[in-house]
Order: structure tokens, then sequence, then C-alpha cells
């Protein structure tokens, strides 16, 4: 007897998904492409393009979010070359096509076969998350919960990709602004030399911010979705 088409492909998907994962932690433990996940590495390669520099570097973060690279690693990068303003603007917008494809990858290769190991009990579950899609990836980015796992696991959910892109977006921005705010004050004062200005209100204010940045979880939890 024949297996039913509709049964084996979600198995075939998801046996894809897990060699995807396997060949990226191949192709970054015994490659070349090793090399390249020093920060220095990453920000002497993407200096030296010159105008198309801001473009690589976001076609970098998106690549590298897919391939379960830290997105912290892009941050600190985008706000070394950049700045504030453009290294924050194209921060965010590197992190958003990453998680858009990785949640495209993870929901075409993953929530089928996910979907047919759910029974009825975790199945009601799957649904309250669905109807809470917005506010509970909301909640996850603002927790920090693990930026990669997530945008992958969400795709496993029945949560609606608008959902999830407008709760990833309003989760990481002002965590992702404070961060680059930081990184680039740093390196200005870094490469000018003149350390007095560690002192001043720019250093104080990024510092402070980030600092203060590791309370938002706590305060989060307060308005946790009921799921």
């Amino acid at each position: 007897m024949n297996s039913d088409p509709k049964s084996t492909v979600p198995k075939i998907k998801a046996f894809l998904f897990v060699i995807f994962i396997i060949s990226v932690i191949l192709l970054f433990r015994f490659t070349p492409l090793a090399e390249y996940l020093h920060p220095q590495a990453l920000k002497d390669f993407i200096v030296n393009r010159g105008p198309l520099a801001p473009l690589l570097f976001i076609f970098a973060y998106a690549t590298g979010i897919c391939l379960f690279l830290p997105a912290t690693l892009f941050t600190g990068i985008g706000a070394v070359l950049f700045g504030t303003f453009f290294g924050f603007l194209y921060n965010i917008t590197g992190a958003m096509l990453g998680a858009s494809a990785a949640f495209f990858l993870g929901r075409y290769l993953g929530r089928d076969f996910a979907a047919s190991l759910i029974g009825a009990r975790l199945s009601k579950y799957d649904t309250k998350i669905a109807d809470n899609g917005f506010a509970v990836t909301l909640y996850l980015r603002l927790v920090f919960f693990p930026f990669t796992p997530l945008n992958f696991g969400m795709a496993l959910t029945r949560v609606t990709f608008a959902q999830y892109f407008w709760g990833t977006f309003f989760g990481i921005f002002a965590g992702g602004f404070v961060m680059t705010f930081f990184f680039a004050t740093i390196t200005e004062v870094w490469s000018n030399g003149q350390w007095e200005k560690l002192w001043g209100w720019k250093s104080l204010l990024s510092l402070l911010l980030f600092f203060g940045s590791f309370f938002i979880p706590k305060v989060v939890k307060h308005f946790k979705p009921e799921i």
C-alpha cells in the first residue's frame, strides 16, 4: 500500500529543516566562513565596499539571522560603522528582514509537521497563542527571549505573519535603539581618544539606557498575556 502523499510531505519538509540546521552548524564549524564571525573581520569586509556598504550590511544582518548568528553581533557592528541614526535604521531593517525570512522558512518547512504532532491538548494552547499572536510575540521580544529561536519557534505556531511582524517590530524597536546608541557612543569616544567625554551627558545617557534596558523584562512580566 502506498503512503498518503499528504502525510509524507510534512515529514519531508521537517527533514529538510533539520538538514538546513545541521548544514549551518557544519558550515561555520568546518569552513573558512567561520573566520567572518569575528566582529573585526565582518567590519572590515563591509566597510571596504564603499557606497554598497549599507546594503551589504543589511543583507549580511538578514542572512546572519537565518543562519542562527547572534543579532547582537550585527547590531554592534551597525552602530560602529554607521553611527546612532543610520546604524539604528540599518539595524532595524536587517533585523526585520532576517526575522521575516526565518519565519517564512520555518513556516514552510516545519509548521505542517509540528501541527501533525500536536494533540488535542496542545492544540488548545496553539489556538490561544494564535488568538493573542501580537501580544505574545511582543511580550517575548521585550523579555529578551533569544531572537533567532523565537523567529523559527513562532513559525511553528498558528500565529499569522502580520501578528508576528508587528509584535517583533515594536518589541525590538526600543531595545535596538538603546544598544545602537550605546555602541555608537562608546565607539565615538574610543576613535576620537577623548576619554573625558566618557563623563559627558551623551555617554552617561547611553550607559543609563543600556543598563536600564535590562530591567525591561521585569516590568513587562507584569503584563504577561494570558494563554
